[in-house]
């Protein structure tokens, strides 16, 4: 429950899921220097973790996708960041940040449909897809602002 609420980042009363992303800049920080794939393979791996601790959290809340959960912000946040250069831009990370949250917010298809599978796999597969959105459009972002 530790690890599903974000260490209690997702409790916060309003944007639990903003205040939860957060730590999921720390992860991208922490990653920042690895080589391409191995931002890749991290975050594959957290995602992939995120679905089962997604899963135990909804049981215990007793609520589909309950706010409360923000492992799946989190863990899925340094998919919209791999491959970046953001550190000779460092500011770029907060452009990164804005890009994945209204992405998560707005749900372009198919992440509102995936939302909709069961269990963990539902509160993590919707973040997956936008954060996947969010990598294409900050890639996008990042050529043209620094061609």
């Amino acid at each position: 429950m530790i690890l599903a609420t974000g260490f209690g980042l997702g409790l916060s009363p309003v944007a639990s899921g903003t205040f939860g992303s957060m730590l999921g800049v720390a992860i991208v920080l922490a990653m920042c220097r690895l080589p391409w794939y191995g931002q890749v393979l991290i975050a594959v791996a957290l995602a992939s973790v995120a679905v089962p601790i997604c899963g135990i959290a909804e049981k215990q809340f007793k609520e589909e996708d309950d706010g409360r959960i923000v492992a799946d912000e989190y863990m899925t946040f340094p998919l919209c960041a791999v491959g970046i250069p953001w550190l000779m831009h460092p500011w770029f990370l907060a452009v990164i940040f804005v890009v994945n949250r209204l992405l998560d917010i707005i749900k372009p298809p198919p992440a509102w449909q995936a939302q909709r599978l069961p269990g963990g796999i539902g509160v993590v597969a919707d973040d997956i897809v936008s954060s996947l959105y969010a990598l294409a459009l900050n890639h996008v972002l990042w050529v043209l602002m620094f061609p």
